[in-house]
């Protein structure tokens, strides 16, 4: 039963409820920097800056999981998922979370140049086309989706060679549930700039979302030998060898993705419980959910894999 429903559960969002508050802080504090919030298992933006000790919010936020980034000089790029739900909010409603920033030298110079590349690309594109993108990532802010798709084919229309606005519209497409259409979406995207790496690790991604786990499996396997550092390559590429049936290279992705970020949106535990189950290795499964319901515990998975556990359990 449940081995046949992981695939589904996989795909599954957040559930709803309540407008939260997210607050954060950022160790040791950076000074001022910009903190994105991207939504992981539905279409939203949001920006802020810390304040001089580190720390910044966001408001009317909706259940679920989101992604924080912040890019900090001199340290690197800073990558987490938070889950944002009514178990983990205190009484007004708001989920408190302290960050590491990265000390990484080397990660440093890597983000400066990935961020190099992407100004040189930005320079082709007229600012009319950037001006609907940033049209569009407001209407997100306002989970206004339709509009924000509106502004990023009005971008495209106006520079077809528009890379992160046809990615957009591919992961818009893809949380809305819609996966022939992030399909093409990102397809598009390679067209215009093939080996470009998000739209490739979105469509490896999507591609396991539609069970072609074989055609998916080189662009997962790309994506991890190009950033090993990047949570959703691990994670996917795991999920690619289990769907394959290979346990072993599946377990090790997956206990990787879970070691650089453990509340991923992907639910890596998942994976892994499956896994330590099928080899009858029944501490360790129960392990995996224990952990997966403990950071996820108001996500629309969290009641099937409690069943999973008692199921275990009662053995």
């Amino acid at each position: 039963m449940w081995r046949a429903s992981l695939a589904l559960m996989l795909t599954l969002a957040s559930g709803g409820g309540r407008s939260l508050e997210l607050r954060g802080v950022i160790e040791p504090a950076p000074g001022m920097v910009l903190v994105t919030l991207r939504g992981a298992d539905s279409p939203y933006y949001a920006e802020t800056h810390t304040d001089g000790r580190g720390r910044f919010r966001f408001r009317n936020l909706a259940p679920g999981a989101y992604s924080v980034v912040a890019y900090i000089e001199g340290a690197g790029e800073l990558r987490q998922t938070v889950v944002v739900s009514a178990r983990l909010a205190d009484s007004r409603g708001r989920v408190e979370v302290v960050l590491a920033a990265p000390a990484s030298p080397t990660t440093a110079v890597k983000s400066l140049e990935e961020r190099s590349k992407v100004s040189l690309r930005q320079l082709a594109v007229p600012p009319r086309a950037i001006e609907e993108y940033r049209k569009a990532e407001k209407r997100l802010n306002r989970h206004d989706v339709e509009g924000a798709r509106r502004h990023l084919l009005r971008a495209v229309g106006i520079a077809p060679q528009f890379v992160a606005a046809w990615n957009h519209l591919g992961t818009i497409a893809y949380q809305s549930g819609d996966y022939e259409l992030a399909e093409k979406y990102f397809r598009t995207a390679l067209e215009h700039e093939p080996g470009a790496y998000t739209p490739t690790v979105n469509l490896g991604g999507t591609l396991l979302s539609l069970k072609r786990f074989k055609e998916a499996l080189p662009y997962n396997e790309y994506a991890a030998a190009e950033r090993p550092d990047d949570v959703l390559a691990q994670s996917q590429l795991g999920q690619n060898y289990y769907f394959l049936g290979d346990f072993e290279r599946a377990r090790r992705h997956l206990e990787e993705a879970k070691r650089l970020d453990p509340s991923h949106f992907s639910h890596p535990q998942l994976v892994l419980a499956d896994i330590h189950q099928r080899r009858g290795d029944r501490a360790r499964a129960i392990a995996e959910l224990e952990d997966f319901l403990a950071r996820h515990p108001d996500s629309r998975n969290s009641e099937a894999a409690r069943r999973w556990l008692d199921e275990i359990r009662t053995r």
